[in-house]
């Protein structure tokens, strides 16, 4: 491989790439217990202050990044449904002044379907948003209950609604193999939820992450997580079934009618450049990683210190930068073209041609050309082959 060099120079030549800008709202009402992401419950949220401090660290991170397109906006969380819509309205504004949109400019939130932050829907269009997330995780209050969610199975619905009637393009969450779940009844669900009529789903399989209240409850033994071999046939039923209803998987767990892929999430997948701001927000820009402070009252201060959230800003090398980019495109079910890859980031060769050319044999890989990729086998086995093709 080429010298571990900063990237710096092999990416100016892609400051007019489009730009995708995440916004991470770091509150929720509740923890869920399967939940590792940076959420913090707070008795109170002034949103005045933090209105002004995401727009700080908004403006520091454009001025790093001059001249780009706005391809995309995400907020996440968290629960970004429960900002101000003046909030959201404030950064979108913001970040349209600093970066000319694209014309076709998503601008996604993410939003859980209590019926009061549901109840903002129509508002939080008329501020910017033009693509809904919505959590519904189940259409069982039962494993509602399970998974700590604060709406019911009703109100569930009534949020689809409310978010169908806001904006065109609507998107929603449902985890499956749960313990207990079965072919039949997950299959009873998908065909429930491939019937809505929205333009994207992300089906998600449960997975038990260290330091969750559920990675606690397993070592404790107050219940056991669905075993691997059930699991994977309820992936494979998701992928067949979902496909043929025409809403194949473009990734790992996320499916959508052709077009109504999230532009945003392909950005990152595709290792383009995207901005991150508010608490624990990751970036990629210009060949540097960002990292912002977790702890949501950390990011204040810094933002009052130093007019950024920043904790971390590190140039990554282009071996890091091969890989990185190797791991994200193997999700994406249209794969990496190698040689493309490769020669942008200055590397000579990024993946082992005999391992690919073995994993191939086995039905985990397909080669078209300069282009690989996973089968729906091998994405179940997405690490093993990493470590296996990966130079």
């Amino acid at each position: 491989m080429a010298a571990t060099a900063s990237l710096d120079m092999l990416n100016a030549a892609r400051t007019g790439d489009p730009l995708a800008l995440y916004v991470h709202w770091p509150f929720c009402v509740s923890k869920c217990p399967y939940c590792d992401f940076n959420s913090h419950v707070r008795d109170s949220v002034d949103q005045a202050e933090w209105r002004g401090a995401l727009l700080k660290d908004l403006a520091h991170e454009a001025a790093l990044l001059p001249g780009r397109r706005l391809s995309s906006i995400f907020f996440g969380g968290g629960t970004p449904s429960l900002m101000d819509p003046a909030t959201v309205e404030a950064v979108i504004a913001a970040a349209t002044r600093h970066w000319a949109p694209t014309d076709d400019v998503e601008i996604t939130l993410e939003a859980n379907p209590n019926s009061a932050e549901a109840a903002r829907f129509a508002d939080l269009a008329q501020a910017g948003v033009n693509r809904i997330s919505l959590g519904l995780q189940s259409f069982s209050d039962a494993s509602l209950r399970f998974l700590g969610r604060a709406h019911s199975a009703d109100e569930g619905q009534r949020a689809l609604a409310a978010a169908q009637s806001a904006v065109d393009r609507v998107s929603f969450d449902l985890i499956y193999a749960l313990p207990g779940d079965t072919l039949e009844g997950w299959s009873r669900d998908l065909d429930r939820a491939l019937g809505l009529g929205t333009e994207h789903l992300s089906l998600y399989e449960l997975t038990i992450e260290p330091g969750t209240r559920f990675a606690t409850m397993v070592a404790k033994h107050d219940f056991d997580p669905l075993d691997a071999e059930r699991a994977a046939e309820l992936f494979e039923h998701t992928q067949a079934r979902a496909a043929a209803a025409g809403m194949p998987a473009y990734e790992i767990s996320n499916h959508a009618r052709p077009g109504a892929e999230s532009r945003h999430n392909l950005t990152y997948w595709r290792y383009g450049d995207y901005a991150g701001v508010g608490p624990g927000a990751h970036g990629r820009r210009l060949g540097m990683r960002t990292v912002r402070h977790r702890k949501p009252e950390n990011f204040l201060g810094a933002v009052a210190r130093n007019g950024h959230g920043l904790v971390e800003e590190e140039a990554l090398t282009r071996e890091e930068a091969a890989h990185e980019a190797l791991v994200m495109g193997l999700r994406l079910a249209e794969g990496i073209d190698v040689a493309a890859i490769a020669d942008r980031l200055g590397v000579d060769d990024l993946v082992a041609d005999a391992a690919v050319t073995r994993l191939a044999s086995h039905g985990l890989l397909w080669r078209n050309g300069d282009r690989i990729g996973t089968t729906v086998a091998g994405r179940l086995l997405l690490d093993s082959i990493l470590a296996e093709v990966a130079l």
